[in-house]
Order: C-alpha cells, then structure tokens, then sequence
C-alpha cells in the first residue's frame, strides 16, 4: 500500500508499505517535490541502461527525508505548520516513509534499525525547530 498523510491539501508525508508490490517503476511523489521516491520491481534480465546525471541547478528551501525501516517498529507523530497534532502511524519492517511537510516526531515502539536519508548540507541548528506535545491520539496501523 502507498499511503498519503495530508493535512487540508499539504502531504505531510508519504508510506510505501512493505507489503506493497507493482512492476516497473512507480513515482510516488509530484514532480515538484524536491525529494522523489519510487518504488521499483524489475524482472531478472532487466537491463538499465549506463547513465550519467546532468549537473542541474536546483532550489531546495524545505529538507525532505526518506526513512528506511529496517528492524523493529517505530510511531510517527504529524504535526501541521503550526505545531498542532493531526495523528500518528506506526511503521514496521521493511516500511519507508518520505516525510515532505508539517512537523514530525517519533517514538521507538520495538528496538529500532533504520536508514536517513535527506538533502544536505546539514544545517546544524538552523535545519530545524525542536518543540513540545503531548497531545498523541489516533494511531494508526494498517
């Protein structure tokens, strides 16, 4: 399953689940984001053919990231812009989730093993805004 957490019309973030299964390759976010993920299955024999990537002047001006869930389970609490609470998701093996707007924390629910991956270069403190909620409602597990 591919899910969208939006809040009004924002995608905050979006989960390719693992039991998610389609041949060749699917885009998962706008062309605008400036993150993209896809998911991809190819035969065996699939050939892709050598390629370089064109130097190519882009803007980013709001760090996305891509979380790889290895080992374990982990909640994902969304924020809107303003700090409020919308809801939560539980990620679990083998789950990877694009996080593209609004605010997020997590909790460990099962030891964690996990991958990052985001723009760079890290900003040090001016990359993000720590703030307080204990406001977690609606989890959500499918």
């Amino acid at each position: 399953m591919i899910k969208e957490i939006k809040n009004k019309e924002s995608v905050l973030a979006i989960i390719i689940t693992n039991d998610f299964c389609q041949n060749g390759v699917h885009f998962c976010t706008p062309d605008d984001f400036s993150q993209q993920l896809a998911y991809m299955k190819h035969p065996k024999g699939k050939v892709i053919r050598p390629h370089l990537h064109n130097p190519v002047k882009r803007e980013v001006f709001l760090t996305k990231e891509v979380l790889f869930i290895k080992k374990g389970k982990l909640r994902v609490d969304f924020y809107d812009d303003e700090k409020q609470y919308l809801e939560s998701y539980i990620l679990k093996e083998g789950d990877t989730i694009l996080l593209a707007g609004g605010g997020h924390g997590f909790e460990v629910i099962e030891d964690i093993e996990m991958i990052e991956v985001k723009q760079g270069p890290y900003a040090g403190n001016a990359d993000k805004t720590i703030f307080d909620c204990s406001c977690r409602k609606i989890i959500k597990e499918d």
